[in-house]
Parts: structure tokens; sequence; C-alpha cells
């Protein structure tokens, strides 16, 4: 693994000089019709998600600098250019959420973890990568929206791993969007977070080249496919009015949701729609999880593998279709499957999640090869040098962070970096992602000149 690591190091070397001058605008990623631009160039995302970063910038506690610096090497060299982090958690009595956090109580902060994501963007600017910062989460496992509401209404901080009841959870963590005093925090922490001076860098995140972009929230769900009409509006609304805020505070960077898809709206494509027309959402986003939508059976592999991956097909194509009624670019910034076995342990073969990562790998390329508005990927979750510390792999504090949040078991979806078949396939769809506007096909020429 080590020589891999070497010998894509050295055809990917990373510049060692310190800080550049003023970011002209050319320098933010930005969206040029349906596409991303950067520098001048089309702008082709290969991106991991690597929500704790942050924590390993820290300079104690949790952080593990030398470790951070390690990981960013590795995922530079397979030619990964995108990283989607927290960007703040909220402190919580739950059992399957991180800690620390970011918000310790509304208006007090863990100035500590802050400096941690300082770090982070100021290496991951050494490394000419850009990173996607999301500053809440739909789920438990940051704290998230129920804590907001345990905080400004008094009602429980609701972990479903604990009370098994999905629905509830998720009608009661939608009451966020209308809470006014959870409404008026969380804008104080977008604030926070938007017009903070890195610590590191001495420049204003406001002004940082390397955010590609602030997302509202991790896969914000307007509540269970029941809503009503008005808690549809709300939720429209909500997403409306809060990117406009980013954007009055920050007029650099690009805004996402952090939507999931149609999964995550209600079902209803017309939803999804809905809650992306506005003007003050730059691009689309959606993730895409087989095992979790009951998809794909891992214990029975072979038996499901077919319809899951037309399922997947059909999902991965529906949402460039619904990108191209928007006439906005689309990132697929989650998907994964688990282990074969299915097993969390580290020693587990991948080779059914290296199958299913090829055919998405293959639908993103084929179809943005063609100049339609798919920009890209995130996987879930990057891994790295983290390990499972437990027996029953559930993360406590103290342990190593990997993908997989509190919230599941450590090894879920992770790669790691012993995952060789993985880390070569991702390397390949890299070079081949990258590669469409250096050498521009006759299908790509058009969309490639207009950057």
């Amino acid at each position: 693994m080590k020589s891999l690591f070497k010998f894509c190091a050295a055809a990917l070397m990373v510049s060692a000089c310190g800080m550049v001058g003023a970011a002209g605008k050319a320098d933010f990623v930005s969206v040029k019709k349906t596409h991303f631009s950067h520098k001048g160039q089309a702008y082709y995302i290969v991106g991991a998600n690597f929500w704790y970063g942050g924590y390993l910038g820290a300079a104690s506690g949790v952080g593990e600098r030398a470790r951070l610096l390690k990981e960013l090497d590795n995922m530079h060299a397979l030619g990964i250019n995108n990283l989607r982090v927290l960007a703040v958690s909220e402190k919580t009595d739950m059992k399957s959420a991180v800690s620390p956090a970011t918000t310790t109580a509304p208006g007090q902060y863990d100035e500590e973890l802050l400096v941690g994501l300082d770090f982070l963007m100021a290496e991951v600017a050494k490394r000419d990568m850009t990173v996607v910062l999301y500053l809440n989460n739909f789920w438990q496992w940051s704290g998230g929206m129920t804590q907001y509401l345990n905080w400004f209404e008094g009602t429980p901080a609701l972990d479903p791993n604990v009370t098994k009841d999905f629905d509830g959870f998720l009608t009661s963590t939608a009451a966020f969007y209308r809470s006014a005093a959870a409404q008026a925090e969380y804008r104080n922490v977008i604030a926070r977070i938007v017009k903070r001076v890195n610590t590191v860098t001495g420049r204003p995140y406001s002004e940082d080249a390397s955010i590609m972009a602030w997302q509202l929230a991790n896969e914000p769900r307007p509540g269970t496919s029941q809503v009503t009409q008005k808690e549809r509006a709300v939720y429209v609304k909500w997403i409306d009015e809060t990117a406009g805020y980013i954007h009055s505070l920050d007029k650099n960077h690009m805004v996402s949701s952090g939507s999931e898809g149609v999964v995550g709206s209600a079902q209803d494509a017309q939803l999804y729609l809905d809650a992306h027309r506005t003007s003050n959402i730059d691009y689309l986003t959606y993730h895409l999880w087989p095992k979790n939508w009951g998809w794909f059976d891992s214990k029975n592999p072979t038996g499901s593998w077919d319809g899951a991956i037309a399922k997947s097909r059909d999902y991965l194509n529906t949402h460039i279709e619904l990108a191209k009624k928007l006439n906005k670019p689309i990132v697929l910034e989650e998907f994964g499957l688990d282990r074969d076995g299915p097993s969390f342990s580290i020693k587990a073969t991948t080779k059914i999640r290296d199958r299913y990562y090829r055919e998405v790998f293959d639908v993103i390329y084929q179809r943005a090869s063609k100049g339609d508005p798919i920009a890209g990927f995130n996987f879930w979750a990057w891994g790295g040098a983290g390990r499972a510390a437990n027996a029953d792999y559930w993360w406590k504090p103290g342990n190593d962070f990997v993908g997989d949040p509190p919230q599941e078991e450590q090894g879920l979806y992770s790669v790691f970096d012993s995952d060789v078949g993985s880390l070569l396939l991702i390397k390949e769809y890299a070079d081949r992602l990258h590669g469409i506007c250096r050498i521009p096909t006759t299908s790509s020429q058009a969309f490639c000149k207009v950057m």
C-alpha cells in the first residue's frame, strides 16, 4: 500500500510553497451554465466525505495533526480534489453523537475545534484541494437539528438508534424549520463560521478560495413521505431564505442544500425541484444508499444485485435529468456499500463494494463526458489510517475517527488506506474525470470551451 501512495505522490507532487496572495474571482469554484469552473478550467469533483477533518486538525485533545497531513497527502495522491467536511457540531447527551462538540451551548464555542478547522483549511490550500463545509445536520450523530430543538423548544434530543422510531424522528426533527428561536441561533452559528478569520492563515473564510461551497445541512429532509403541503412550503422557504442569508454574508462562494435527492424530498421529484429552483442554490446534490433504502441485501448479494444496480442507475440518471430541468450542475456527494460478508472488519474483502463503485463511477463518467450536468462525486467515506477500536465496532470518545460517524458501526462504509482495490478504482476514475477537458472529445468540446 505504501508503494502505491509513493507512486501516486510522485505523479501528483504537492507544492510546498506557503500562502499565496489575495484570491481572484477565477480562483473560486463557480458555476458556468451547467458545469463548475475553476481557474478558467472545467472542474470535476473527485471527492471524499471527510466529516472529521476539522477534528483531526485540533492542536490537542481529539486532534491528530500528523495523521491529518498523511490523510490529505494520500487522498491528493489518488487524485481526490474535494472534501466534504462537517463545520460545526452541537453538544448533546445522545450516545450516538460525536464528542466533543464545536457548539457547547447556544453562543458558546470550542475554539480549539474551530482552530482545528482553520488548520485543515490551511493544509487543504497547500494541496490545491477544495472543501464543502456543511453547517448543520438533520441526523443526530453531530447533535444537529434535534439538539437545537432540545435547547430552544425543550423537546428531547431524539436518538433513533435508541427509540427505533425512524418516522417519529423525521417528523420531530423537521420542526426545526418552524422554530423561530432555533432558526435565529442557527443563523448566529452560520455567521460565526462564514465570517470567521482563519487563525492559521489570517484569511477570512469568506475570502478563502479553498472553500468550494457552504452547505445548509447534511441531508435536510422535510419530514416523512406524508408531509403536508404546509410543511413542504416551510421546507422550500427555509432552503431559499437560509441560502440567501449565506449569500448576503459571502459573495464569493456557492451554496448548496445537502439534499439526498428525491428520497430525501418525501419521495417527490417535484418537491426536490421546487426546493432547488431558487437562484440562492447554485448547484444540486444527491445521495445514493442502496442498502439503507432496502434495494440491496448484503446477506444475499447475488440475489439482490441486479435489482439494486437497476434502481441505482435509474436514480443516478433521473437526477441528472432533473438537473437539466433546472439548468444547474449536480454532484453525487454520498454513496457507499458495506464490506463483503457482510463484515465491519478491516480484514474483510471489498469485492462487492468495488464492483458497485465501478458501476456508479461509470455512469457518472459516461454522462459527464457527454456534457451532461453531472459535476462529479464524493464517496462515503474516507477512513484512511483510522481503525475501529472495540469488539462491537461502535465508537466511543477517544477512539480513532473513521468515515462512519458514531451512529453507525465503525467499518460499515469506510474506505481505509489498506483497501487497495477501492483506492486503485478511485484513482482510475479520478484520472478519467480530470481528463475530460484536458483531451476533449467531440461530445465534450462545446462545454469545455465555455469555461
